[in-house]
């Protein structure tokens, strides 16, 4: 079963966190110094927050899958419609360890789909990429066509 992933950048981390404990009626079950995550059931959502620098807004919006083979067969569609496509494995991002693929749509919003499969201590990795959607977990947004992905 999939998992609707949105992150969101805040300008004020703990106020940010009592606004949405109130709207879902729950605590955050990933709680950092600069990030905050609720895996909920109603909605099925992975909403995560973070303030790292970005403006304030959506980030980015994605599909979070329970196995790799559901991220093989999204990333599979992506590319059979002709969508091009940024692949990571073993990445770090958002204190977790996932594969991803990232694509821009075509109004230029970033859609993560990703299957995680551990918990890290660091918040993840800014590694540059030449991929057009470009590469990193995370790092500051840029116009799309080098925009790093996030988690």
């Amino acid at each position: 079963m999939k998992r609707l992933h949105l992150h969101v950048s805040v300008p004020d981390l703990e106020s940010s966190i009592r606004f949405y404990e109130t709207l879902f009626g729950a605590a955050p079950t990933t709680l950092k110094e600069d990030y905050a995550k609720w895996m909920l059931e109603d909605p099925r959502v992975n909403f995560a927050i973070s303030q790292r620098g970005h403006a304030a807004g959506v980030d980015h919006v994605g599909i979070q899958t329970d196995t790799a083979e559901e991220l093989a067969s999204l990333a599979a569609r992506l590319k059979a419609a002709g969508n091009e496509t940024f692949d990571q494995t073993a990445t770090t991002c958002c204190y977790a360890k996932s594969d991803k693929s990232w694509v821009a749509d075509p109004a230029g919003l970033r859609w993560e789909t990703f299957h995680t499969f551990g918990e890290a201590t660091a918040y993840g990795e800014d590694v540059e990429n030449e991929a057009p959607t470009a590469a990193a977990c995370c790092g500051a947004s840029p116009p799309i066509e080098t925009a790093s992905p996030c988690c």
